[in-house]
């Protein structure tokens, strides 16, 4: 809803563009004329479809393929949560121009999603992603267990939306590299995938991270295995990019006078989206960063950023930019084998497999 007229709004991604429904005629203002996805009748979306569409839900809903029981009111809280950040995560991806494919267009490893609660007596879904199917648990959607869980796990940071951009990390992996000629470049930077995954898992929750992990590594889970290194970076990627998108829209810019070093002034004066290269990105990110920081640490916040970007860090995101913009400029749709399974197990520290 606008927050200056009331009016309720609906975003078209095709045009990257919000319409209001005009209250008195209640119709859509032209030039065009849409209707909302389906799930718009749970508050669930507010994206929109062409009126003469066939199309019932949206660019992101139409990939989903369990959601929970919606006669439960702790449920719905929750999937409209989950909703929100999979929209949010979606918006970046076709700013990428990167659409997933579906299980409709491509039953044996297009992009799905299922939302499942915790069953009785102790049982517990956990957040992964194998073949193309992403398992979200509705626990991570109550800000009281998802801050429990950061805690646990040694955690800095832990979002819906952080969820959704490791696990399609996952997805892009199986989808762009595993197969073609990014490979052997990634095992350059990342390691080598073929490392026992369940095995290095096991070690890294006995273990920790290595030390002085934040030298080689984003995070310290990016520790753990090159799937989960890729997943962690993909996922940085799209959080510079989206904020920094947003300080330009906001025309915030960063020029402190306490100091003149020009490598803590930034204004974001590019699309980041479209970046020629990852130091574009970076120069614009590490001033505006520190400075969101400082100003949460004014209101006893925790840093918005609470990650450092080393030379090595760098050169991951920079992989991570080359990939999405040199299939983005060919606009090549690879075809890749059902991958191997592969569980994200964050959020517990039992290594068990979600099925399809």
């Amino acid at each position: 809803m606008c927050g200056f007229c009331g009016a309720r709004l609906g975003y078209y991604p095709p045009r990257n563009s919000l319409f209001a429904l005009d209250p008195e005629r209640n119709a859509w203002r032209p030039p065009a004329e849409f209707r909302f996805c389906a799930n718009a009748e749970q508050d669930a979306c507010n994206w929109l479809i062409p009126a003469g569409s066939d199309a019932t839900l949206c660019a992101a809903c139409q990939h989903n393929q369990t959601i929970p029981d919606l006669s439960v009111a702790q449920n719905l809280v929750r999937w409209r949560k989950l909703e929100l950040a999979k929209h949010h995560l979606f918006y970046g991806l076709l700013k990428l121009g990167l659409p997933p494919e579906s299980r409709a267009q491509r039953p044996d490893g297009g992009l799905a999603f299922e939302f499942l609660a915790d069953g009785p007596e102790g049982a517990s879904v956990l957040t992964g992603h194998q073949a193309g199917l992403i398992t979200m648990n509705l626990a991570e959607a109550d800000d009281a267990t998802r801050e429990q869980r950061r805690t646990e796990m040694g955690e800095p940071y832990r979002t819906l939306l952080g969820h959704f951009r490791h696990e399609i990390g996952h997805y892009y992996w199986d989808r762009l590299v595993r197969d073609g000629k990014y490979l052997e470049p990634f095992r350059k930077l990342f390691g080598d995938e073929t490392r026992d995954y369940a095995e290095a898992l096991q070690t890294y929750y006995a273990k920790g991270a290595p030390e002085a992990w934040w030298n080689d590594f984003v995070s310290a889970y990016a520790s753990a295995h090159p799937w989960e290194d890729f997943a962690e970076t993909w996922a940085h990627y799209l959080h510079i990019a989206d904020t920094l998108e947003m300080a330009g829209s906001y025309g915030i810019q960063v020029n402190p006078a306490v100091t003149e070093d020009p490598a803590l002034s930034a204004k974001v004066d590019l699309d980041p989206w479209f970046a020629q290269n990852v130091s574009q990105l970076v120069g614009r990110w590490r001033p505006i960063a520190i400075a969101v920081n400082s100003v949460n640490r004014c209101m006893g916040q925790p840093d918005l950023y609470p990650f450092v970007l080393t030379p090595t860090v760098i050169g991951k995101l920079g992989f991570i930019h080359d990939l999405t913009h040199g299939l983005t400029r060919s606009n090549r749709r690879r075809r890749a084998r059902p991958p191997a399974a592969r569980t994200d197990n964050r959020s517990d520290s039992r290594l068990v497999s979600v099925s399809d």
